[in-house]
């Protein structure tokens, strides 16, 4: 949750320690991985937190002329979600969409971000072995094309 000074420092363009860190980190890499679980169909708030706190204002992104700007352009992103539901569950009511629309789009590319993909891994309150074993092919295959040395 941000604070009323956490606000402040956003509008003089000012970061804590803690934060400054993680925006340093960011500002290094050519590719970010997000890894998280759905809860309660969004982001948990550990995570929703992070995004307010270090996309900031200034730093994710900035208003020229009253048009938005992300600032993160040039780099990319994988985006590894657990939830409960299986796919046809979240297909049937929309959830799929409203996901990739308010995280892909309201949130990473609204930075500047390139979402390389989203993995929505499903029922994983009773996932098995065999299935994390095709998840983690299906992480190393997209990561084979980014970092070649990248093993899982």
């Amino acid at each position: 949750m941000l604070s009323l000074a956490d606000m402040q420092r956003q509008f003089t363009g000012e970061a804590c320690e803690d934060i400054k860190r993680e925006q340093d980190h960011i500002s290094w890499a050519e590719q970010i991985t997000f890894i998280y679980p759905i809860w309660w169909t969004g982001l948990p708030a550990i995570m929703k937190g992070y995004i307010d706190r270090v996309f900031s204002y200034g730093f994710a992104y900035r208003y020229d002329q009253g048009i938005q700007k992300g600032l993160l352009k040039g780099k990319s992103t994988v985006i590894i979600n657990t939830h409960g539901k299986s796919h046809e569950e979240y297909e049937k009511t929309g959830m799929d969409k409203a996901l990739a629309l308010t995280s892909d789009h309201g949130i990473f590319t609204y930075s500047g971000l390139n979402v390389i993909r989203h993995f929505f891994f499903d029922r994983a309150d009773k996932v098995s072995p065999e299935q994390v074993e095709l998840w983690k092919e299906q992480i190393r295959n997209i990561y084979s094309g980014i970092k070649p040395e990248f093993t899982l």
